[in-house]
């Protein structure tokens, strides 16, 4: 904050901010974006606190936590005449690109076999704080998943079938059938399912996605994606509110499935084995 906005103006109370914003247009000063970062159970208050101030929101993932949350903002939307963008970084990224790109060359009716793999450890604080209450962040698949359901979908078509073999504290396994794909999912917070050399090289992230047993590389090109995302905001190239609702409704189905277990056709890492983590609810 120091760096880049020195005068920045700064509340911890929201109905500070409130009056802040207030007192500004009484001035004359037009508020044209309103960046929503607060936790997740917050977003959809705030994004429509942004709209009823007269600015276009920009909220970072998840949306909100319920499709039926999107249906009221977009009401909102068509009252205010205001709009809401999604940072969806993922469908930004280089290689991400190319994949939609030669998934789209493929012959109609092929379905790649897909595994995603998503591991970022967290500490303690996160079974402490809103994170590790799933009723304010929506748990593991909605926390760290969001972006990459947005993305299966975004390049592979929409979902026609969901099964979930695992959700717990610390990780959530499953498989879909989406138009062009199957994929068989598993994301973890928790720091021993990482593998050992990546352990070793003193990385805490692991990420894999592979097509027909062939690695798709994109651990890399993220630190600019975010910045990106704003710049296409500001140029009209933002992506809205109906971009972000396929991956809202995949997120909120797994959510409120009940776990088949390991069977059937589920990811190699969901048979690892569970510790329940001391702080977890």
């Amino acid at each position: 904050m120091d760096r880049y906005f020195p005068k920045a103006d700064f509340f911890v109370e929201f109905e500070r901010f409130d009056r802040h914003l207030d007192k500004l247009k009484r001035k004359g000063t037009p508020i044209d974006y309103v960046s929503v970062c607060s936790p997740n159970y917050l977003h959809d208050a705030h994004i429509r606190f942004a709209l009823r101030q007269g600015a276009d929101a920009i909220c970072e993932k998840p949306l909100v936590l319920n499709p039926w949350n999107v249906d009221a903002l977009q009401e909102i939307c068509r009252e205010t005449g205001k709009e809401v963008y999604n940072i969806l970084q993922l469908r930004l990224h280089p290689s991400v690109i190319a994949l939609k790109e030669r998934v789209q060359k493929a012959p109609k009716g092929h379905k790649f076999d897909i595994d995603l793999t998503y591991l970022t450890s967290r500490g303690h604080w996160y079974y402490t704080s809103w994170k590790g209450d799933e009723e304010k962040s929506g748990g593991i698949a909605t926390n760290i998943g969001v972006h990459f359901f947005d993305m299966l979908q975004w390049i592979f078509g929409d979902i026609q079938e969901s099964k979930v073999h695992i959700h717990t504290h610390d990780r959530a396994a499953g498989f879909l059938e989406l138009e062009q794909a199957r994929v068989r999912w598993f994301l973890s917070i928790n720091y021993d399912t990482i593998p050992a050399a990546v352990q070793a090289a003193g990385a805490r992230t692991y990420r894999s996605l592979t097509i027909e047993g062939e690695e798709f590389e994109f651990s890399g090109g993220f630190e600019a994606l975010h910045t990106r995302s704003y710049e296409a905001i500001l140029a009209g190239e933002g992506f809205p509110l109906d971009a972000a609702r396929p991956a809202i409704e995949a997120v909120h189905a797994i959510r409120h499935q009940q776990p088949l277990g390991l069977q059937g056709d589920y990811h190699p890492l969901a048979k690892l084995p569970l510790v329940k983590h001391p702080f977890a609810r």
